[in-house]
């Protein structure tokens, strides 16, 4: 569940990543509403089955509400030619190329399940969850040199190393029952073998029970809101709720899929 309120300046282009990605049995509602009228809403499909709601508002307050009721699992997540070259690839936050060095001294021989584990425990251990602490324009470089930051910080340091180590990875919007605070989340999603697996370096939510919202190269492509306009489109509240039936426990040293 998303409640959103919005306070917008002027006349804006809003486009929210808040809906379940495309893949799972869904009962869901979206509706965005301005001076008590509702807004016409338009749904794009995203390269992986993200689906983004994008509307048109005026000067003043938004109201936005978004609920999903999901029914057991989606298939695995594919891994084709075009996107392990994609997700080898260093990008704006995930700064591969520069972190090579500290990859391979770190993890160097290491391969498989081991190595996302090791990578998980390494940023885990040495990086700082601290609400707050860094900016949406931080990536995995200032992360490190910080040691502090929050799970997009978190998932960004992991999918860096990932792919100095020529592992394919990717960040991942996810809706994660157990998150306390409860907000969205961001984890890394690495390949090994062929198959996508969950790395969430932040520990805070069972890996087995999050629900994929949005996939990209870094946070730059699966922000849950953006706005473009003249004038600026401030956020007044976000309240997120994820709950599931049975909240599993999960051995962060084995392999985990998001489904």
């Amino acid at each position: 569940m998303v409640d959103l309120d919005l306070e917008s300046d002027g006349a804006a282009r809003l486009v929210l990543a808040v809906g379940v990605a495309e893949g799972y049995d869904v009962d869901e509602r979206f509706e965005a509403s301005q001076s008590g009228l509702a807004l016409p809403v338009t749904v794009l499909e995203d390269v992986h089955g993200g689906r983004l709601h994008v509307l048109e508002v005026a000067a003043g307050p938004v109201h936005i509400e978004y609920t999903a009721a999901v029914m057991g699992t989606a298939a695995p997540a594919d891994l084709d030619a075009m996107q392990e070259i994609r997700y080898l690839r260093p990008s704006r936050y995930c700064e591969s190329d520069t972190l090579r060095p500290i990859a391979v001294a770190e993890f160097s021989g290491l391969q498989g399940a081991e190595l996302l584990a090791a990578v998980s425990s390494w940023v885990g251990t040495r990086i700082a969850y601290v609400t707050g602490s860094s900016l949406p324009t931080d990536g995995a470089v200032n992360t490190l040199l910080s040691r502090r930051g929050v799970c997009r910080d978190f998932a960004h340091l992991v999918v860096a190393f990932l792919r100095a180590l020529d592992v394919p990875a990717r960040v991942v919007g996810v809706y994660a029952p157990g998150l306390s605070p409860m907000d969205f989340h961001a984890v890394a999603e690495a390949a090994i073998d062929g198959v996508w697996h969950v790395v969430d370096a932040t520990t805070l939510a069972p890996r087995q029970s999050l629900v994929r919202i949005a996939t990209g190269r870094d946070a730059a492509d699966i922000a849950f809101l953006s706005a473009r306009g003249d004038r600026p489109v401030r956020i007044a509240d976000l309240q997120v709720r994820a709950v599931v039936d049975e909240l599993p426990r999960d051995d962060t040293l084995q392999p985990a899929e998001l489904h």
